[in-house]
């Protein structure tokens, strides 16, 4: 074999080594990443649970939602989580949540949806935004003792006490035509989990 014909050889194999490589790189970079799991957990206690009833006024948790109500502790809301990345430790990303919340004031008969719900840990707040609007609103904020941890690829939250954020307060009066809710009301309590 001369000099030149094994040049060309070796520079062949240098070329498919290359791209066999870079087509490995490529395949395990296009696999798609795991959809996060875990959940936001509203619970409005039954302070609040009655205040809201007696002033003519209902939050409805809408699917995919899960709720359940203890006696004691008073209505959990679950929230899925659906996609997102955070970092809780951090301050920073964001958490999609599955299902809507309905505000509903009787005595006026009007209401308010609130969809494409998320946990920012950003702005430490649950959000929402309004059926027909594109801007989300911030809701709710954990507030109280709060404790977060991680084990694993498990970010943990909890909050023993849950606020209605200022200005979700004030956009909910201006919509329902009621002035029962302010900022910093307590709700009841919150915890979140985030696994992705």
């Amino acid at each position: 074999m001369s000099r030149t014909t094994a040049r060309y050889l070796a520079g062949g194999v240098a070329v498919v080594l290359a791209v066999t490589g870079l087509s490995g790189a490529a395949a395990a970079d296009t696999t798609p990443a795991a959809t996060p799991t875990g959940s936001a957990v509203v619970v409005e206690n039954n302070a609040f649970l009655q205040n809201a009833a007696t002033n003519g006024v209902v939050i409805v948790p809408l699917p995919n939602a899960g709720v359940s109500y203890d006696v004691t502790k008073g209505l959990s809301t679950s929230l899925p989580v659906t996609g997102g990345s955070v970092n809780l430790r951090g301050y920073y990303g964001n958490a999609t949540l599955d299902g809507s919340l309905l505000f509903v004031d009787v005595q006026t008969g009007k209401s308010v949806l609130f969809e494409q719900l998320a946990f920012s840990a950003d702005r430490w707040r649950l959000t929402g935004v309004p059926d027909g609007a594109t801007a989300p609103v911030p809701l709710l904020r954990p507030a109280g003792i709060q404790e977060s941890s991680q084990s694993g690829t498990t970010q943990s939250l909890t909050a023993s006490n849950l606020t209605l954020d200022t200005t979700g307060a004030q956009y909910l009066d201006t919509q329902l035509n009621t002035t029962f809710f302010t900022g910093g009301q307590s709700v009841g309590s919150f915890s979140f989990t985030f696994n992705g």
